[in-house]
C-alpha cells in the first residue's frame, strides 16, 4: 500500500513538474515567437529602410554624375575662354606695337614732308631729288670701285718699278692680312691660299707660313687672283711641310 501511495505521489510529482515545464516552455515559445515576430518587423523596416536608401544612393551617384560633367564642361570653357583672352591680348599688343611704329613713321614722314616744303620743293619734286640722289650715290659707289682698281694697279705698277731699280725690294703687303693654305703641293712647291686682291694681296709679296704659332716656312706670291693667291716656297726658308689649313701672314 505504501509502495503504491509512493508511486502515485511520484506520478503525480511527475506531473505537476510536466504541467510546470509545459507551461515555461510555452512561455518560451510564446515569447520567441514575440521576439521572433519582432525582429521580422525590424528585418522588413530595415529592408524598406535599406531599398530607400540605395534609391537615394543612385540619386545621389546620378546627381554627382552630371555635377562632374558640368564641372568637366564648365572647365574646358573656361580653358578655352582663356586661350581666347590670351590670343586676343597678343593681338592688341601686336596691334598696339604695329599702331605705335606707324605713328612714329607718320610723324617721320610729316617731318620730312613739312621740311622739303619749307624749301618749296613740292611733293614730285622730291620724288625727283631722291632718284637723283639714288643715282649720285650709285655714281659714287662705282668711282670708288674704279679708284681701288686703279689704287691697286698703281700700286702693282710701283713695285714692279721699284724691282726693277731694286731686286732686294721687299713688297709690302697689307697689315692685319691673315690667309690659310687650301692647296699645298710638295712635289713643285707651291701653295694656295684663301685671300687675294680683294684682301690686297700683291705679286711678289712674301708671307710666312705657320702651324700653332710655329714658323714652318716662307713662300712669294706669283699670281693673284679675286679671292685666292698662288705662292712658291722660298728657298731656306722651309723648317717644315706645309699642309692645308696652316696660317699665312705678311713677312714685312
Amino acid at each position: 500500500m505504501l509502495i503504491r501511495i509512493s508511486l502515485i505521489v511520484a506520478v503525480v510529482a511527475g506531473l505537476a513538474v510536466a504541467v510546470i515545464n509545459f507551461v515555461q516552455v510555452k512561455e518560451v515559445i510564446t515569447t520567441t515567437r514575440n521576439d521572433l515576430n519582432t525582429t521580422s518587423n525590424t528585418l522588413v523596416t530595415t529592408q524598406a529602410d535599406l531599398s530607400k536608401t540605395k534609391k537615394a544612393l543612385k540619386g545621389t551617384e546620378a546627381e554627382l554624375a552630371s555635377t562632374k560633367e558640368t564641372l568637366r564642361t564648365t572647365e574646358e570653357a573656361r580653358a578655352a575662354a582663356d586661350d581666347r583672352a590670351d590670343s586676343n591680348e597678343k593681338r592688341a599688343n601686336q596691334l598696339a606695337a604695329q599702331l605705335k611704329t606707324t605713328t612714329q613713321e607718320r610723324d617721320v614722314a610729316q617731318g620730312e614732308l613739312a621740311a622739303w616744303e619749307a624749301l618749296g620743293i613740292s611733293v614730285d619734286g622730291v620724288k625727283g631729288k631722291l632718284v637723283e640722289l639714288k643715282e649720285a650715290h650709285e655714281e659714287i659707289l662705282a668711282q670708288k670701285d674704279e679708284i681701288t682698281v686703279l689704287s691697286r694697279s698703281l700700286v702693282r705698277a710701283t713695285n714692279q718699278l721699284a724691282l726693277l731699280i731694286d731686286p732686294e725690294f721687299k713688297v709690302k703687303l697689307p697689315e692685319g692680312l691673315k690667309g690659310t693654305v687650301v692647296v699645298s703641293d710638295p712635289k713643285w712647291d707651291f701653295v694656295v691660299l684663301d685671300i687675294g686682291e680683294d684682301q690686297g694681296v700683291l705679286e711678289k709679296g712674301e708671307l710666312l707660313v705657320n702651324r700653332d704659332g710655329k714658323l714652318v716656312a716662307k713662300v712669294r706670291v706669283f699670281r693673284v687672283e679675286k679671292n685666292r693667291a698662288i705662292a712658291n716656297l722660298v728657298g731656306g726658308w722651309r723648317i717644315g711641310d706645309i699642309a692645308e689649313g696652316d696660317k699665312a701672314i705678311p713677312a714685312f
